[in-house]
């Protein structure tokens, strides 16, 4: 026993104090050459912070851009889908009646164009990003009220889109606050 007992306590120990404390001391310090320097990037609007830019947030008036549904009703501490599948009857009831919602808000829309990711939670129910694409059938409604041209919010979702990672991980993306901000600006 005592041949098992005094390598595996070792072992133990060496383990303890590797992830426990050089492996947390070396991801934050990994966080520190991150935007937000690992406290998370801050979205700033006339000098207040206004949210957090890996966070979504809730966004219903027709002027600004809406973000992707949130199964967590966009808390960050209880983030999570919803765990319903495709075939349950409660999600597809959810789900048409965001369709229905997202048309009546954008009557120029056909139903078969909407991107899924606007009737759709994510895993996390936090996303803070769309697709160009889901940013852009949005244009018409926004323009519409602010009295803003199509082409002036079209090209401030080209300048705020973000290629994938190192050009080649995850799709283009859009961040809904940082473009909804940008969209606040515009307007001076």
């Amino acid at each position: 026993m005592k041949t098992y007992f005094l390598p595996a306590l070792k072992l133990t120990l060496i383990l303890l104090v590797i992830l426990s404390g050089i492996y947390p001391l070396v991801i934050a310090g990994i966080g520190k050459f991150t935007p937000g320097h690992g406290d998370g990037e801050t979205v700033s609007y006339k000098g207040r912070v206004v949210g957090y830019a890996n966070i979504g947030q809730k966004f219903t008036k027709d002027q600004y851009f809406w973000s992707r549904p949130s199964a967590a009703n966009y808390q960050a501490d209880a983030g999570a889908g919803s765990n319903k599948g495709p075939s349950n009857p409660d999600y597809l009831k959810d789900v048409k009646a965001k369709i229905d919602t997202f048309l009546k808000h954008n009557p120029d829309v056909k139903r078969a164009d909407i991107p899924a990711e606007l009737v759709t939670s994510s895993g996390s129910g936090l996303d803070p990003d769309l697709s160009p694409a889901g940013a852009k059938i949005q244009v018409a409604r926004i323009a519409k009220v602010r009295n803003i041209p199509a082409a002036q919010i079209n090209k401030l979702i080209d300048d705020t889109t973000e290629g994938p990672l190192l050009g080649l991980f995850g799709p283009a993306k859009v961040n809904v606050l940082k473009l909804n901000v940008a969209l606040d600006e515009m307007k001076k």
